[in-house]
């Protein structure tokens, strides 16, 4: 049986505990679907788990790429798939665990992005287009030939909004008609998927609680030592949240209590958006992370998918 876990959430919603703990009760390993946690040096920011966190489960997909790389869904779901292949043939039951929904839906969804083609000249006219008119001015022109795609990307996501308009270019064909082909095929896996969740006023709290800690732990003084190694906000992975506005403040952009306000800001906004995207899921079983017991509830469930 080929059996997989999916632990999945908004930011600050407790998958990384959840799912060690699960981990360690199965005796398998970890799959990062985590899309700042896949570079080297970005450790605060990205909230990656520590060692000690860790507990001894093995996990991949974490400290994979250089900053300094450009990486792809496609990359990632290569990856992924080749790690599933290592954990399964030792006889364990893989826990693919993130926010990164295309991440996560690459992986189960049979979304084959390598039938797409590549055409660095139409990504260098659209970089240029968006540095010249704006993000918004990009995105623009995909809501115009792919509105479905358009809603699911954020303006700001530059890169995956060229990558949207490029399918349509090279192909003739929007990417959410290929996504929505690949997906009238069942998923390769036997899926048991969780779901955290919690009431939305407690889960801003978290994350506002979590971006304060962020800054208790050096995140400023980690955005200094990547500036100090070439890089800058043009970098793909200096796009994430939090390390762009500390690369602004640091810059003398912003000040810093502005810089801190704004990465609770765009925190908040972007587990909005994953709640959105994975609430259209309906294989989702979810769970309230807010409530006792919460490792109890889980595994319950989970003891009856595998040993049905």
């Amino acid at each position: 049986m080929n059996q997989l876990i999916v632990v999945a959430g908004p930011t600050a919603s407790g998958k990384t505990s959840l799912s060690i703990q699960l981990a360690k009760q199965l005796n398998t390993e970890i799959i990062s679907a985590d899309s700042m946690q896949i570079y080297r040096y970005m450790d605060v920011g990205s909230a990656k788990p520590t060692a000690e966190e860790m507990d001894g489960v093995v996990h991949h997909l974490i400290d994979e790429v250089s900053p300094f790389e450009e990486f792809s869904v496609k990359q990632y779901t290569d990856l992924a798939k080749k790690a599933i292949e290592e954990i399964q043939s030792k006889g364990k039951i893989p826990i693919i665990v993130g926010g990164t929904g295309l991440f996560i839906n690459s992986v189960i969804d049979n979304i084959a992005f390598s039938e797409t083609e590549n055409d660095e000249n139409i990504r260098r006219e659209l970089n240029q287009y968006a540095k010249k008119n704006g993000n918004q001015a990009l995105h623009k022109i995909l809501e115009e030939i792919d509105y479905d795609s358009a809603e699911k990307i954020h303006y700001n996501d530059v890169k995956r909004t060229v990558r949207a308009i490029e399918v349509f270019r090279t192909t003739g064909v929007p990417m959410s008609e290929h996504i929505r082909r690949s997906k009238m095929l069942p998923s390769p896996y036997d899926l048991f998927y969780i779901g955290l969740t919690m009431d939305r006023t407690v889960l801003y709290e978290k994350i506002n609680q979590r971006v304060d800690r962020m800054m208790e732990n050096g995140l400023q003084e980690e955005v200094k030592k990547l500036l100090s190694m070439g890089l800058d906000d043009s970098y793909q992975s200096m796009q994430g949240i939090g390390y762009k506005e500390l690369i602004w403040c640091l810059q003398d952009r912003m000040p810093l209590e502005k810089a801190i306000e704004m990465i609770k800001q765009e925190s908040r906004r972007y587990a909005k958006r994953q709640l959105t995207w994975f609430k259209r899921d309906k294989r989702i079983q979810w769970f309230d992370s807010s409530k006792p017991r919460l490792t109890e509830r889980v595994t319950g469930q989970l003891n009856e998918f595998i040993h049905k």
